[in-house]
């Protein structure tokens, strides 16, 4: 009987008790988020290279672009339009020292292949 009384217990104890409950509500200085955006700023200013591996007409652009992707899947690739040709270029590199080691390896399948520190225009 004290086996049943005390498992009543427990069970009236577990029923009504309940979990801990919390809001969390997070309250920063606003210079904060002005520090942000200068980084965010700082960020797209830096100097980056890319890897420029075909130019021509629009579709021989594409084609360059699909071939890329797919021997070099890990890279991203984009076609920019400088007057009057389309250029395929691959990689957002900030130091020199990455850029040129990806060069070497795009080079031995794209022979025309440049490294390139494009104006801060071209994303």
């Amino acid at each position: 009987m004290k086996i049943l009384s005390s498992m009543v217990l427990f069970a009236c104890f577990t029923h009504f008790s309940y979990s801990q409950g919390a809001k969390v509500n997070i309250q920063q200085d606003q210079k904060i988020d002005q520090l942000l955006e200068i980084y965010k700023s700082s960020l797209s200013n830096n100097e980056y290279f890319r890897i420029q591996v075909g130019f021509g007409d629009y579709a021989k652009a594409q084609r360059i672009k699909a071939n890329v992707e797919e021997d070099f899947p890990d890279l991203s690739s984009k076609i920019d339009f400088d007057s009057p040709t389309y250029r395929v270029r691959v990689g957002r590199f900030i130091s020199k020292l990455d850029a040129e080691r990806k060069f070497n390896e795009v080079r031995i399948k794209y022979p025309d292949a440049m490294l390139l520190k494009p104006k801060k225009s071209t994303n």
